[in-house]
């Protein structure tokens, strides 16, 4: 297995508590995107990125500095798999947007992404996040959904640890 880390960016605390599920799943560490540097890039083949959302769709605010590292850094060649928390009961026009929102900016770097997410059996009105008729990541909702948190954390987990 290539050096994978998981990247959070967590108001809240929920958004951190599921980067430490999956990054326990995975095998690897998790950091708050506040320590993101181009060396902690740099040294890891995989990245797994996970953000809130909040308000119309938007990033978690400490993703605005971490964005610009990952803009900065050479990305061509790693693998990244995104996930995000949003509210689909409050927020379902704007659903897990921060994922979309993560996605948006680095998506020409020439990295490969994993993860993709059937829409099937999610209950929202839009989402930025949805990108040829699937989630391009991991959406929860931990909020109203969370009897089905680890199940979908558990099966995503499964479909991106091969690529890895």
């Amino acid at each position: 297995m290539n050096a994978t880390i998981v990247i959070y960016g967590s108001s809240t605390g929920t958004c951190e508590a599921i980067a430490e599920k999956i990054a326990q799943k995975v095998g690897c560490e998790a950091i708050n995107v506040q320590e993101l540097t181009a060396e902690v890039v740099g040294s890891h083949q995989n990245l797994i990125l996970g953000t809130s959302t909040w308000g119309a769709g938007e990033l978690q605010d400490d993703w605005y500095d971490g964005l610009k590292v990952l803009q900065d850094a050479d990305l061509s060649g790693k693998t990244i798999a995104l996930f995000g928390c949003g509210d689909c009961e409050s927020y379902g026009d704007t659903f897990v947007g921060g994922i979309g929102e993560l996605y948006s900016g680095i998506k020409d770097s020439g990295a490969r992404f994993v993860g993709a997410v059937s829409t099937e059996g999610y209950t929202f009105d839009d989402s930025e996040a949805v990108v040829d008729g699937q989630f391009i990541g991991l959406p929860l909702d931990d909020v109203n959904e969370d009897d089905k948190t680890d199940a979908r954390i558990d099966a995503w987990v499964a479909e991106i640890s091969p690529n890895l």
